[in-house]
């Protein structure tokens, strides 16, 4: 056994709604916490023998508000993962808080059942601001919450941050990356501010007081640098750490490796198949517990889109593409894409070193639009002349990720005992 998988567990629940959330998150419905708790265990058994042919080497919990839960579910969700899969002793294995949401005793319950890594959303380091989104927390509250994570034994704990808030300018933006930086996280999420429709900012959508796209681009650039000087290493668009500490969950989902989710709206992808469950959380429960299907979409990905998942999703990486690479894999060629490479690296977009292009940070501010065009380059290419393709087992042969460093052997949690799993 020798396949290795991500696990996604998407817990809806929030104590309240933030004024800029786009995700599928449900406030004052803790009623359908008990039917929800029972449902995804139920839901993780039946997916046992999908599971029984994988190693799992991360689980993120995400939402909504995880902690809102209550770190006994979030055990015992985790407890189902280790019964029915395979889960590695030394598995990456995040959940979301939010700071003051969590009291240390739970923060010690997650420790000791096998939880090692901690998201928390400070967001920024101003309280007005923070409460003008709807957050209830101050930022005293997540310098406690990161002390009491230490004490709890935690060792690698994520901060997230948003620039682009309302009324936000360079003097606060760099007060919050001071500030963040001075908690000595391991890793920071640094996330421009973008309004969705349906969300309560989007009244405010072109508002003076939301900062401009000139203002915006600023304040990456001067996170980028300004966190560099920190030790952190930008290894995604928005994803800065120390090394060694790099997300592993979300690099399954940027290099293109397997991953099944569980809960309302959860994606999955799994060889050449990406799919996703209702999300409806009424509904998620209703139809897991009569046996029903929960799958709302689904689709079969062709050799050429996994082709451009290759190019879009690495691009957003530090780690970048490779011609040799992509040749191996996809039997394509990229002489349009290394022209327009060329055009971008003269404009101080890209930039290639030992065989492999990657974006500089005043790329990834471009990304869109960047890789936008090279998938466009790319299907042009691809009508101008046919190539063969590998066969998928050849393609599983050749995949590279940027955690090929593995051991010899890795345990797994298996009841009470230990047992060893050669790789």
């Amino acid at each position: 056994m020798d396949k290795r998988v991500g696990i996604y567990v998407h817990i809806p629940f929030c104590a309240s709604k933030c004024a800029y959330c786009n995700f599928y998150s449900l406030a004052g419905a803790e009623k359908l916490i008990p039917q929800f708790h029972s449902a995804v265990l139920r839901h993780i058994k039946e997916y046992a023998p999908q599971l029984d042919g994988y190693l799992i080497d991360t689980v993120y919990f995400g939402g909504g508000t995880p902690n809102h839960f209550g770190a006994g579910r979030l055990v015992s969700v985790f407890n189902a993962l280790k019964r029915h899969g395979h889960v590695l002793l030394d598995a990456e294995v995040t959940v979301e808080i939010n700071p003051g949401g969590i009291a240390k005793e739970e923060l010690l319950k997650l420790r000791r059942a096998g939880f090692n890594r901690l998201s928390i959303g400070v967001q920024c380091s101003d309280d007005k601001t923070l409460k003008s989104l709807g957050r209830a927390h101050t930022f005293a509250d997540a310098e406690e919450t990161v002390k009491d994570a230490r004490q709890a034994g935690f060792e690698n704990i994520s901060v997230d941050i948003i620039y682009g808030l309302p009324s936000q300018d360079r003097d606060s933006w760099a007060e919050t990356v001071a500030r963040v930086a001075a908690l000595k996280a391991e890793h920071i999420s640094c996330y421009g501010l973008n309004i969705e429709e349906g969300t309560q900012l989007y009244m405010f959508k072109d508002s003076p007081f939301l900062p401009d796209d000139d203002a915006q681009a600023d304040m990456y650039l001067f996170a980028v640098e300004t966190l560099a000087r920190f030790g952190y290493r930008q290894y995604e668009i928005s994803n800065f750490a120390r090394r060694g500490f790099e997300s592993k969950h979300n690099m399954k989902y940027w290099l293109g490796d397997d991953y099944i989710g569980f809960g309302p709206g959860a994606h999955s992808y799994i060889g050449r198949c990406r799919y996703s469950f209702i999300e409806d959380i009424e509904k998620y429960i209703e139809r897991v517990k009569l046996g029903q299907v929960v799958v709302e979409y689904s689709e079969e990905m062709s050799d050429f889109e996994n082709a451009g998942e290759y190019l879009m999703l690495r691009l957003r990486t530090y780690h970048g593409i490779s011609e040799e690479e992509y040749y191996d894999i996809y039997r394509l060629k990229m002489d349009n894409v290394l022209e327009l490479l060329r055009k971008y690296e003269e404009n101080g977009w890209a930039i290639q070193k030992d065989g492999r292009w990657r974006f500089t940070p005043k790329g990834f501010m471009l990304s869109n639009t960047l890789i936008g065009e090279i998938l466009e380059a790319q299907t042009k290419q691809r009508t101008q002349i046919s190539k063969p393709w590998q066969t998928q087992s050849a393609v599983e042969d050749t995949q590279m990720t940027l955690f090929d460093n593995r051991p010899l052997a890795a345990g797994v949690y298996s009841g009470k005992r230990t047992e060893r799993i050669p790789n």
